[in-house]
């Protein structure tokens, strides 16, 4: 029996790493990745002869231009232009070249800013976006209903999937563009080198939010690739196909401040300052979806960022260079 050959679009960020990890770990796949170098998703042409001549099975969309509120305030054009381009050029490709299985990737800023908590798929498109990355949200909004559209008209079997915060081993722990974990992992990480005496967190430590860690997303998106149609069919709607994939579970900034202090080794105190915005006060996502059809979150937040630290160190003189 022939394997399947499967393409990781993205194989490089945190997400298509760990996707290519899991599939690699369960077996049975012929694995296709290009580096950019090899393949440029935003050259449409470049992008249909790689689906012809590439003879492809299933696609994992994790590609996309991403980044923290600064990136997504500073460069909002290229956001929206590379991420609709990116996931244009991969989903019609994919269509006219006949692969009949897709997973695309989104993310929970798809939402309303004030949407109910937590979030429930049927949530979107019912309010205002995020001002601070509603370029990047638009994207992703659109690659859902493409995904749709080409199932709806031309039969096909394209699954969408909305992760909550992620982290985990191959994350950006830059200094200032990093995101929560990463960048206050490195903040407590240099605080205890240096023998500080305190630390402080941005923000009152109120807000509270949910974090997943990468492998169980990768988990997850693999386990809802290999679902039959009807299965997932018995908790969507055509118009409302995509899935929250998350733990159910958040915290505070302030609790996961001290389970980081925790793990990292830092003795000092903690502070808190409230001059740096809080952002919105709760951000949960709806998961009794993703529960109906089988799946939970296995990697819990200690566990998690006990993992991540431990890759974190392995890899710390490559993010000095980095930074």
């Amino acid at each position: 029996m022939s394997s399947k050959s499967i393409y990781v679009a993205g194989h490089n960020g945190m997400v298509g790493a760990a996707i290519v990890k899991r599939l690699v770990s369960q077996g049975g796949v012929n694995l296709i990745v290009r580096e950019k170098a090899e393949l440029d998703l935003l050259d449409q042409t470049a992008v249909r002869s790689f689906f012809v001549d590439s003879k492809i099975d299933e696609v994992y969309l994790a590609a996309a231009r991403v980044g923290g509120i600064h990136a997504n305030n500073s460069y909002p054009a290229d956001f929206i232009y590379q991420n609709l381009t990116i996931q244009g050029n991969v989903i019609e490709a994919a269509h006219r070249s006949g692969v009949q299985k897709m997973l695309f990737l989104g993310s929970s800023c798809i939402y309303p800013r004030d949407a109910d908590q937590p979030m429930s798929e049927a949530a979107l498109l019912s309010g205002c976006l995020e001002q601070t990355n509603e370029p990047y949200a638009i994207a992703k909004i659109a690659g859902i209903k493409m995904c749709e559209s080409y199932n709806r008209q031309h039969g096909r079997d394209y699954r969408c999937v909305m992760p909550t915060n992620l982290y985990g081993e191959n994350d950006n722990f830059h200094p200032e563009n990093s995101h929560v974990i990463p960048g206050m992992m490195r903040r407590f990480h240099e605080a205890k080198l240096q023998g500080a005496d305190s630390v402080a967190v941005w923000g009152s430590g109120k807000p509270r939010r949910e974090f997943l860690h990468v492998d169980d997303l990768a988990a997850a998106c693999v386990y809802l690739m290999h679902l039959p149609e009807a299965q997932l069919a018995s908790v969507t709607q055509p118009r409302c196909s995509h899935i929250n994939i998350g733990t159910g579970q958040d915290c505070s900034i302030a609790e996961l401040a001290e389970t980081m202090a925790r793990v990292v080794g830092f003795k000092g105190a903690l502070g808190f300052d409230t001059s740096k915005p809080d952002g919105t006060p709760r951000k949960l996502l709806d998961v009794q979806r993703l529960a109906k059809l089988g799946w939970q979150s296995q990697i819990g937040l200690d566990e998690g960022l006990t993992r991540t630290y431990q890759w974190m160190l392995a890899h710390e003189h490559e993010l000095r260079g980095a930074a």
